[in-house]
């Protein structure tokens, strides 16, 4: 990263930047890791060579506490070096769909959009809706956004999946409880390094914008359409001032969606190779209910139940994600083991 021909070439430095940051906490721990042996190996060397009771009593001590570390230091290491999801500390576009239900599902939905905004700001991430399509009761039919930050993608991709509610719903007379869905797509924002679409595979119409926004959206075609031919998927987008905006964002979008739709085609032999997914992917898979009269919060993938759906739908999510990736890992520690493979 020091030599000038490396500093000079931005993508070379991005990318050797982006490898020591990935290595340095296993470095680190490594190097903690040959301190705690040669700890170990100099108090058993004591030990053998002294008659001190008080000698003897501090290195038994000493060698107690090093052993003690060391198998935190080395579960830690196996941890990090646990195969990791290049996606990982990718931005995300989120979508957000009000399913099964109704007016209800798309009351749901922008609940949902509310508990990962808050989310969001909890962790310092910049939350920026980039398309929606809103219903009269104030929900959303479907809302799009981008979540931006450190490690995004990390943490939310597990929140992919069917998100069921079970609640009173506000028209309802008779108090009964209702069960309505919405689902959660979430994608790694690529760049150009990561996929490449043909400029031929892509037809982009403009039209004018409608909705709220005075003149400049009524004498002006802002808005734009693209659609992928190859796969069929449209993205519009007319929520940006100009037409040159809209056609980035739709872009942004349109790439996230190709690449998962082909991730998609190949899921059986991508989890077939990593076995370390959590649940299937499948979108039409019940992944969490949402139970109000309850107050609580059920994650179907691993079993966890919490008594405070109403902390969680202000943004307390830390909890479930958490155990999702600790579920993650052991899945991924027990491959490695029933492979026989050892890190040390």
């Amino acid at each position: 990263m020091s030599d000038p021909e490396v500093i000079n070439d931005t993508k070379r430095y991005m990318a050797y930047s982006k490898e020591e940051a990935d290595m340095r906490d296993v470095v680190a721990a490594f190097k903690r890791y040959k301190e705690l042996k040669k700890s170990i190996s100099d108090s058993d060397e004591i030990l053998r060579e002294t008659d001190d009771p008080e000698m003897t009593a501090m290195a038994k001590e000493e060698m107690d506490s090093s052993k003690k570390e060391l198998d935190e230091v080395e579960h830690n290491i196996t941890l990090l070096m646990l195969p990791k999801d290049p996606n990982d500390d990718k931005n995300i576009i989120m979508e957000i769909r009000g399913a099964a239900g109704g007016d209800e599902a798309s009351l749901f939905a922008a609940d949902l959009l509310s508990m990962y905004s808050k989310y969001a700001e909890k962790q310092g991430w910049n939350f920026d809706i980039i398309d929606e399509t809103d219903t009269e009761v104030g929900g959303y039919k479907d809302v799009a956004v981008m979540i931006t930050g450190d490690s995004v993608y990390s943490k939310l991709k597990y929140e992919n999946g069917a998100h069921r509610v079970q609640r009173i719903p506000s028209t309802e007379s008779q108090g009964r409880v209702h069960t309505s869905t919405a689902t959660v797509a979430v994608m790694p924002e690529y760049d150009e390094v990561d996929i490449d679409i043909d400029p031929k595979d892509i037809r982009t119409d403009v039209y004018r914008s409608s909705g709220a926004g005075g003149q400049h959206i009524n004498k002006t075609s802002s808005a734009v359409r693209m659609t992928h031919l190859p796969t069929g998927i449209v993205v519009a987008m007319q929520d940006q001032r100009s037409q040159q905006q809209n056609r980035q964002k739709a872009m942004q979008i349109l790439k996230s969606r190709v690449y998962d739709y082909y991730e998609s085609q190949n899921q059986s032999e991508y989890d077939e190779k990593r076995k370390s997914a959590v649940g299937t992917g499948d979108r039409s898979e019940r992944i969490r209910t949402y139970n109000y009269p309850q107050n609580r919060v059920t994650d179907h993938r691993i079993g966890l139940s919490l008594n405070k759906l109403d902390r969680i739908m202000n943004g307390d999510l830390e909890e479930i994600i958490d155990a999702l990736i600790v579920d993650d890992q052991t899945k991924k520690l027990e491959q490695i083991q029933s492979g026989e493979a050892k890190l040390f």
